[in-house]
């Protein structure tokens, strides 16, 4: 009875593990113990090996220091934090988070958000960046992104490694020649060691509080995706493009007619990567329906497809996507109600290649409160998760190794 019993559990394991449902891994905390960590973000040095880094403030503490860990086994485990001496200052800030990039050759930047102390505007901040030509064994002293006196507002910024091995970088900014409402977006890419150069506007009128989008394709196309206002109130979503490496974009095309008029700050940007199918977007919206959602254009950003919600949860927000094995994974953190209360847990969507929704649930237990969460392809059909999660009085960055179907 005991042999019976025991091939009866082998079975119903077979049968699990044949099910092709989305496997997520245990959790690990990459953060210190006992520091309030935040805004994780994930990247890949330049072997090709996953990077998670964050931000992290001693216990009353309004601003921070960047860390990172690597890992050398595809996302299975993790190395001991790395601080970022050059990064002191840093505020945390989930929207707009720090970021890593490696380039080929051993040179590390760090880009990341200060507080400006600005008299023309108390709530300004400043883009600074470090850059370590050591692969992170050294770094240089922290340089602002902008040294124009007529700039004293910088944030929500993005980073890629464009195909030549340089860098380039979006970020949101005060100066601006129309008296309309909203900030202009600034594009600039590094020259060998001496950093980000040739800083140029892309767009005017930007929604001041979402975060940028920027995704280099493998033809090298580079995509912008931002919140635009448009005829002085609609807060929604568009797409821009360059083919020529960034010495020029595209118009900004709306990736969906949502019309949400507005007078405040959403504070959640939208998100894109692509397949061999074509361009996919998802973003959060309280026009034409509520929630995040999702759309994708198969003709370089021409057209778009009617949009589709992500999550039953109006609330659904902080969207982040990537591309694995042709594949599509989207994940977005959502309000849940626990025991009375109201927590915050880790919601996805895996998409086959077209879009067609595969699998769909939740990554977290509603009895956790997680959210920002973050997304990375990694090798061998994985796909790694990084969040924030509560604990107590403070909060911790994890990660966890997705098996996908």
């Amino acid at each position: 009875m005991k042999q019976a019993a025991v091939w009866i559990l082998m079975m119903i394991g077979i049968a699990a593990c044949r099910s092709g449902a989305l496997q997520p891994g245990k959790a690990i905390v990459v953060s210190h113990a006992g520091k309030d960590a935040s805004c994780p973000f994930i990247t890949k040095d330049a072997d090709n090996r996953p990077v998670i880094s964050w931000e992290e403030t001693n216990s009353g503490a309004d601003t921070g220091l960047m860390y990172y860990a690597v890992s050398n086994d595809n996302g299975y485990t993790f190395s001991d934090p790395v601080a970022i001496p050059a990064s002191a200052g840093v505020y945390p800030h989930d929207e707009n988070l720090p970021k890593l990039l490696f380039k080929p050759g051993g040179t590390v930047i760090a880009l990341f958000g200060v507080e400006a102390n600005d008299p023309r505007n108390k709530y300004a901040g400043k883009v600074m960046y470090t850059q370590s030509f050591d692969d992170g064994k050294t770094w240089q002293p922290a340089a602002p992104m902008v040294t124009d006196t007529a700039g004293c507002d910088q944030r929500y910024f993005d980073m890629a490694l464009l195909p030549g091995g340089e860098a380039a970088a979006i970020w949101l900014d005060n100066r601006k020649d129309t008296n309309a409402e909203g900030s202009t977006l600034y594009f600039a890419t590094t020259a060998g060691r001496n950093g980000f150069q040739h800083a140029m506007p892309v767009a005017s009128t930007i929604c001041q509080c979402c975060r940028t989008k920027m995704y280099v394709a493998e033809n090298g196309n580079i995509h912008l995706a931002y919140r635009d206002i448009i005829n002085d109130s609609i807060r929604d979503m568009v797409h821009q493009v360059s083919a020529d490496g960034g010495r020029t974009f595209s118009a900004p095309v709306r990736i969906s007619a949502d019309n949400w008029v507005v007078n405040g700050c959403p504070h959640t940007g939208p998100t894109l990567t692509a397949n061999s199918t074509g361009l996919h977007f998802a973003w959060f919206t309280m026009g034409g329906g509520q929630g995040a959602f999702y759309c994708r254009s198969v003709d370089n950003g021409n057209t778009y497809t009617q949009k589709e919600s992500l999550s039953k949860s109006p609330m659904a927000k902080h969207p982040q996507m990537t591309t694995i094995a042709d594949h599509i994974m989207i994940v977005w953190d959502e309000p849940v109600k626990w025991k009375g209360d109201f927590n915050s847990r880790i919601g996805f969507q895996y998409k086959a290649a077209d879009g067609k929704t595969m699998e769909a649930g939740n990554l977290t237990a509603d009895s956790t409160y997680a959210n920002f969460p973050v997304i990375s392809g990694v090798k061998d059909n994985k796909t790694l998760v990084a969040y924030k999660r509560r604990a107590g009085n403070r909060s911790e960055v994890v990660v966890s190794l997705l098996s996908m179907p």
